[in-house]
């Protein structure tokens, strides 16, 4: 299933988000003892590996920039995300922090690490925050997907899931088709989360887009319990990418009270089209797309 979150839910997720218990806004998955796991999941010797893919494309300015690192590194240190931490089987998770742009630029900024415990998450947070801020050309989300998709072998861990975060404000536009390497993707048992940014008005010269949360959720994300949470004010970056950050960490999904926006995946005919932002980037330059 994949589900979208309305900015009502952001507002209100956190507040209900009693981790430690499971509380009224969560549904928490039951006990779970090594020996009635799979064989796959026994083995495992991590919660979740994650990578955490942000968008530095020129169509991210230079205040949505610091605010999404800013968001990420607040999470990462928040209470909330702590406390989701304990709550896994072996209460760690393997993260890696990944900045993408087109469809041949990809870096690692933070490799992989084990997060277990305050002293570890704050010195992920702050690698994060210490790096040097860069933008780069064009949009591939399905550049980023694939390059993230092959981080998970030298992650050094075996996790109960694997989940790539994706987060950026706009359509593909470049490399892959997306749809295409989601699929290819998740069909690797990978997860894929989306944190859109909706924030700018439709503009054809910047190509932004206004559905980009339907795009988001239509083309982008997909695999077991995968969800996006869209961001349409610059003060939810921080509470948005905690709430996130703990329904990744704590294996857990919405109530049925949080209405879902999106139909079972696949989706036969997505709302927006999967190949706009290519239109989008040819129309700019008077091409025919094809």
């Amino acid at each position: 299933m994949r589900t979208g979150f309305s900015a009502a839910v952001i507002g209100a997720g956190l507040a209900a988000l009693v981790v430690a218990g499971a509380g009224p806004g969560l549904v928490a998955a039951p006990a779970v003892r090594l020996a009635d796991l799979p064989t796959s999941q026994a083995d495992s010797t991590v919660d979740v590996e994650l990578v955490l893919a942000v968008d530095i494309s020129y169509s991210m300015d230079p205040e949505e920039q610091a605010l999404q690192r800013e968001g990420y590194v607040a999470a990462l240190t928040s209470p909330e995300f702590l406390a989701a931490l304990k709550q896994g089987m072996h209460g760690k998770i393997a993260v890696t922090y990944v900045e993408w742009a087109g469809s041949a630029d990809q870096r690692v900024l933070v490799p992989w690490r084990v997060v277990d415990g305050p002293g570890s998450a704050e010195a992920f947070a702050a690698s994060i925050a210490e790096a040097p801020y860069r933008r780069a050309y064009r949009t591939s989300i399905s550049g980023a997907l694939l390059f993230s998709a092959d981080l998970f072998k030298d992650s050094g861990q075996r996790g109960i899931r694997r989940v790539i975060d994706v987060s950026g404000d706009g359509a593909n536009n470049q490399g892959a088709q997306v749809d295409h390497v989601r699929d290819e993707v998740i069909a690797k048992g990978i997860t894929i989360n989306g944190l859109p940014l909706v924030l700018k008005r439709p503009n054809a010269a910047t190509m932004d887009l206004e559905a980009l949360d339907i795009y988001y959720e239509d083309c982008v994300i997909g695999g077991p319990s995968a969800f996006m949470i869209p961001i349409r004010d610059r003060s939810q970056f921080k509470e948005a990418t905690r709430t996130k950050l703990v329904l990744e960490i704590a294996g857990r999904t919405p109530e049925a009270r949080v209405i879902p926006v999106a139909e079972p995946e696949p989706r036969a005919t997505p709302r927006v089209s999967c190949t706009i932002g290519e239109r989008m980037w040819q129309q700019r330059w008077g091409r025919d797309f094809n």
